[in-house]
């Protein structure tokens, strides 16, 4: 099912723009109260949200490559690399750069990485709990929102 050009065809310019209305504000305003509550949660972990994230992605498959790490999180190298290196100040991840491929850098967590996803496992049903649904009703978000990702990655992607 898709929005119909007569569907927004019934709504006057003024309905069309208010921000209440507008899915993209209601998702920005949603990242923002989960930033807020990761905050809070990760703190005693020693995480920053997108530090979380990386460790979320080595826990369930270690030693991606830096580029394909980048890819699963929608991240550049520029965002990417201080944060991986952060971690490795922190003594949670160490990078090896490829015997084949110089340019090739993996990362791969540490004994105190992995011990770390112990703390980490509270996090999610403290999220789940916060957020006021049922594990069907975010299962179906979920896969809105996946789905919404999928096509509006499609709408921008060249021809």
């Amino acid at each position: 099912m898709s929005v119909r050009e007569s569907d927004l065809a019934a709504l006057s310019p003024g309905e069309m723009l208010r921000l209440d209305h507008q899915v993209c504000f209601a998702l920005h305003a949603t990242s923002r109260a989960f930033d807020a509550l990761y905050r809070s949660l990760l703190r005693d972990l020693g995480l920053t949200y997108p530090q979380y994230l990386v460790m979320l992605t080595l826990w369930e498959s270690d030693g991606p490559t830096v580029k394909e790490l980048g890819t699963r999180l929608r991240l550049d190298s520029g965002t990417l690399s201080p944060l991986v290196k952060r971690l490795e100040a922190a003594g949670l991840v160490e990078r090896r750069r490829s015997r084949r491929d110089e340019r090739s850098v993996s990362v791969h967590l540490t004994a105190k990485g992995g011990e770390l996803r112990e703390q980490a496992v509270r996090i999610p049903p403290r999220i789940a709990e916060a957020s006021g649904l049922d594990l069907d009703e975010l299962r179906t978000l979920h896969g809105l929102l996946s789905r919404m990702t999928e096509r509006l990655d499609a709408a921008v992607a060249p021809a």
